[in-house]
């Protein structure tokens, strides 16, 4: 596996201007002579789908949720960074640069970073005039607010559904082009496999999720957006449909993937409130604006109703902690501290795993008024699954996992090691380290999307001039044949243990040994078990209904399949990165302060996994990391 990262020459401000002039282009007129395949209708895989069919190419979009309106893009509810300096507090392109390199915890490549700051201020202008609401000032001009990691106000949002408002723009223009038949549409319709030839990326194998066909699709290039994997840990705040099987599938075809133990654990969560539950609700890191974060000082006041315990005996750990940043914290700090408060046995509400974040005094300095236009959808939306009034009693919150920082292995091109293959958005592993910052998905996905891929796919195109197979290449029918086959074996399998209850016990393997906090040995067990799961799942997993008909059982046993073999792939990621760095938290290498301590002579790369077969180790490939621009320094919020 070659991984050439192609950053392209020249001083930082200007590689990306170098790099598109230097870009072959494909002529107006032979763009319809092109075949796209994009797999994900989110931002990122919807901004592409658009923007490429605007510019003339054939473009076949898949999903497999029933509108691409439902992708889940629309639970991102805070707020899109962007560098434009409204506030004229001191932000700048390089600013934001700075601070998602030193909030990833310097474990980023710096020119796809760079990028991402500079196209960050074309969106705001893009979004807004395809009509997102953004809130705006008195005046009328775009307000903003601040996220985690940052000490400007940088964040756009509408209200406390950003991701929703601008997924919305990106339909929009979505279905103007479905319109104009530039975009085949394939709604409720999950990849299966990636099809190459010749050792480029050639199509994808699917199935219908409502009538059960298996069918193959070809295409001159394919862009993969279908998001994270956090669902491996079973509770997450993704939504439940998420998984990894479309990534993994590229992986088991010659896809590096990179950094697969990055994962963000968010620290503004409900709880787990029982063991019944089967997904996670995220409340916007937006409220850290506002809402203050306490726990009872002493350990017998943790009984005691949050109201009736004095300003004295509450501690405001990440104010007195971090001075600098306070609440704002990045997710990681924040969530690490929410733990280590809880484990001392001050911890609030069922199991003693919350912290309050409380907005008594916003709302004594506001009045409730403004704190209900600015959040009131999220207020109401805790009020509904906990039945309490934030605006009388303080939120209860506690970490979960909520984004993955890992994915396929991408260039400066967003090209993965499979050359036609492109990788956008939470899929690839490119922008943001070992740790993301708040409000910085959106951001991605869409420079991803509206931005970068026309120029990169249109190189490709142009340089390469690929061919497009027809499905009854070799190639295709062998895919078509394994995804038919592993359909009849789940089927098959008839045992007497459910799809959820190994995703349950996956989940908590991951949950316990590769969480918020890992060690060697318990990385070792954890490898064990879920080698054992496995084994078990392929014994013992009764899948109910057909081959050929609607069947989620079959779609979750699918899926989980695929996360019992990635679950192993996280594991030994994290085994083998003997450092501490942002979201990966080894027990072993931390500062007395209880802070992450980095090894950077020796870790300082991407950690790329190349698959050799089932059942035999994969082989670690790996990418330095250089810091020309910014310093490598100690992290600190303080």
């Amino acid at each position: 596996m070659k991984l050439d990262p192609r950053v392209p020459e020249g001083p930082i401000d200007q590689k990306w201007t170098n790099a598109k002039f230097s870009m072959k282009l494909v002529n107006p007129a032979n763009k319809r002579k092109f075949d796209i395949i994009v797999v994900g209708s989110g931002l990122a895989g919807g901004s592409a789908a658009a923007t490429l069919a605007e510019l003339g190419y054939n473009v076949a979009c898949f999903c497999y949720q029933d509108s691409p309106r439902r992708a889940h893009s629309i639970a991102a509810q805070g707020g899109i960074n962007a560098a434009k300096n409204y506030q004229n507090d001191g932000d700048s392109v390089y600013r934001l640069f700075y601070d998602t390199v030193k909030g990833g915890d310097f474990r980023s490549r710096e020119a796809n970073v760079y990028r991402l700051s500079q196209v960050s201020v074309d969106i705001i202008d893009q979004a807004a005039a395809m009509g997102v609401p953004f809130a705006r000032e008195y005046g009328g001009t775009l307000t903003n607010r601040s996220f985690g990691g940052a000490q400007v106000s940088r964040t756009f949002y509408a209200r406390g559904q950003t991701g929703q408002q601008l997924l919305l723009g990106v339909y929009a223009a979505l279905s103007r082009q479905i319109s104009a038949g530039k975009v085949k549409m394939f709604t409720r319709t999950e990849m299966l496999d990636l099809v190459t030839v010749d050792g480029k990326a050639a199509g994808i194998v699917t199935r219908d999720m409502v009538t059960g066909k298996v069918e193959s699709h070809a295409a001159h290039a394919v862009v993969l957006a279908s998001g994270g994997y956090g669902n491996v840990f079973y509770l997450s705040t993704n939504a439940m449909g998420c998984n990894v099987t479309a990534s993994y599938r590229a992986y088991k075809k010659g896809a590096g993937f990179a950094n697969p133990c990055y994962t963000q654990i968010h620290p503004t969560c409900i709880p787990v409130s029982g063991s019944y539950q089967s997904k996670l609700t995220l409340m916007s890191e937006s409220l850290r604006n506002d809402g203050r974060v306490w726990v009872p000082k002493k350990k017998e006041d943790v009984g005691k109703a949050p109201n009736d315990i004095p300003e004295a005996d509450r501690d405001y750990y990440l104010e007195e902690k971090y001075p600098s940043f306070g609440n704002l914290v990045p997710r990681d700090v924040a969530s690490r501290n929410a733990k280590l408060v809880c484990d001392e046995g001050r911890g609030v509400g069922p199991g003693g795993r919350g912290v309050y974040l409380d907005f008594r005094d916003a709302i004594k300095r506001m009045g409730e008024d403004l704190i209900r236009e600015r959040y009131g959808n999220l207020f109401q939306m805790y009020e509904k699954i906990t039945d309490e009034n934030p605006y009388k009693v303080p939120m209860r919150i506690y970490p979960a996992v909520h984004y993955t920082m890992g994915g396929l292995w991408v260039d400066y091109n967003l090209q993965s090691s499979i050359p036609g293959l492109f990788v956008l958005g939470e899929a690839n592993f490119s922008d943001h380290g070992s740790n993301r910052l708040g409000a910085s998905a959106l951001m991605q996905g869409l420079a991803d999307g509206y931005f970068v891929i026309p120029y990169t796919l249109g190189h490709y195109l142009a340089s390469e001039q690929p061919t497009k197979h027809e499905t009854s290449h070799s190639e295709f029918q062998k895919s078509h044949k394994e995804v038919n086959d592993r359909v009849e074996k789940l089927l098959a399998i008839g045992g007497d243990k459910s799809v959820d209850t190994y995703h349950r016990e996956l989940g908590l393997i991951m949950w316990d040994y590769c969480g918020m906090a890992r060690e060697a040995e318990g990385l070792k067990t954890a490898i064990s078990k879920i080698q054992e799961l496995r084994k078990d799942f392929w014994k013992n997993v009764r899948v109910l209904g057909e081959k050929d008909s609607f069947n989620q059982s079959l779609e979750k046993a699918g899926r989980v399949a695929d996360f019992l073999e990635f679950g192993e792939l996280m594991c030994r990621d994290a085994l083998a990165r003997e450092e501490s760095a942002g979201g990966h938290f080894r027990l072993e290498y931390q500062t007395p302060e209880g802070e992450a301590k980095r090894d950077d002579a020796n870790f300082a790369h991407a950690a790329v996994w190349e698959y050799k077969g089932d059942d035999v180790e994969p082989e670690l490939h790996k990418e330095p990391m250089e810091f020309e621009y910014v310093k490598l320094a100690t992290r600190s919020y303080k």
